[in-house]
């Protein structure tokens, strides 16, 4: 299972058009392209053409890619740290995610209200940001007064945790998210501990009008401010999209300048937030793709397939996927010396594809 993403938003944002389009309609053909686990949890296949590529040339009898499952968090109003509105469902459902999708109303379609009575999609941001903020904070103060009483005892972690703990209500309190509060290798799992929703990667969904193809640039400067990321999407377009067949869907894209799918832009830009990279695994009775933060050696890529072969890790063999289709097969890239043999610490690159021996 790869990553969750909550989508989050104000009343008529645009978030459950988008979930809604993007589950049923961006995923591709597969084992379960469109998996509904609850009425607001959806897993879909992460699109990769180099997977379907590499699986065509083995002629692998399966095809595996990588899921993200997107789960559409209720909606949020003024107040929710407080209660206010569904305010408790939607923050504890937040904390389960491993990144925020925020989707915010930069659309002007006079149909559709805005629950402040305005389209100002700066201060939309701020208002969630705001309330995340002012419950991570709530969680924070609870926290530290049970850390100090450790603290007093001495012990040198809790010691390091109270003081990041400080940090990071002085930092809420002058509206600096956790995520900006780097947790010290000392206070070991206190991050984790806290679980502040300030500290997940945030990727801005900018709800555009049809027919624009750019972040506005006040989204985008707010984004760079709070150091989250941002990509533009017409919910309603690609609404309309999910409903039609795939030649369909290509030849609307262009007509509109879009090129790459909703779901397939969305998962692109959250993977980069959470440094995410892709290897494969390719064989005539499976090909599979796995997420792996980037910066993992092959002894961890062993592990994401299973413990065993990392516990029985010799050596792996790798080659960059597209050297592989050159040479159309494992045989002739062994023969040409392009299959490196590595080791356990071997870091991992984007598109590798990796046979591990035991």
């Amino acid at each position: 299972m790869g990553m969750s993403i909550g989508i989050v938003g104000l009343p008529n944002a645009g978030k459950s058009t988008l979930f809604n389009a993007l589950t049923r309609g961006g995923a591709p053909t597969g084992d379960y392209p469109f998996t509904t686990i609850d009425p607001n949890v959806a897993r879909v296949n992460v699109p990769d053409e180099r997977l379907d590529r590499l699986a065509a040339m083995i002629n692998s009898k399966k095809t595996t890619p990588e899921t993200v499952e997107f789960r559409d968090i209720a909606g949020l109003v003024r107040g929710a740290s407080k209660g206010e509105g569904l305010g408790n469902q939607f923050l504890a459902a937040i904390r389960e995610v491993d990144a925020i999708c925020h989707v915010v109303r930069c659309h002007d379609s006079s149909g559709v209200p805005h629950p402040e009575g305005r389209i100002d999609p700066v201060d939309d941001l701020e208002l969630i940001e705001t309330e995340l903020m002012a419950a991570d904070l709530d969680s924070a103060e609870r926290r530290i007064e049970r850390v100090a009483k450790q603290a007093k005892s001495g012990d040198e972690e809790a010691i390091a945790e109270q003081a990041w703990l400080s940090d990071v209500i002085d930092a809420l309190q002058r509206g600096v998210p956790v995520r900006e509060v780097p947790v010290p290798e000392a206070a070991g799992q206190a991050g984790s501990r806290l679980n502040a929703m300030t500290s997940k990667p945030m990727l801005y969904v900018a709800n555009i009008n049809e027919g624009d193809v750019e972040v506005p640039p006040n989204v985008a400067e707010y984004a760079a401010k709070t150091g989250a990321g941002a990509v533009a999407i017409s919910a309603r377009i690609e609404a309309d999209l999910a409903e039609m067949d795939e030649d369909e869907a290509a030849e609307m894209r262009a007509d509109f300048g879009i090129g790459e799918s909703g779901l397939g832009r969305l998962i692109t830009a959250a993977w980069s937030l959470l440094g995410l990279i892709v290897f494969f695994t390719v064989g005539e009775k499976e090909a599979v793709a796995w997420a792996l933060k980037d910066g993992s050696t092959a002894h961890d890529a062993a592990g994401k397939i299973h413990t065993d072969i990392a516990d029985a890790f010799v050596r792996a063999e790798v080659i960059q996927w597209d050297e592989l289709l050159e040479f159309g097969g494992y045989a002739a890239a062994r023969e040409a010396g392009k299959l490196r043999t590595e080791g356990r610490d071997y870091l991992v690159a984007d598109g590798d594809v990796i046979t591990i021996k035991v």
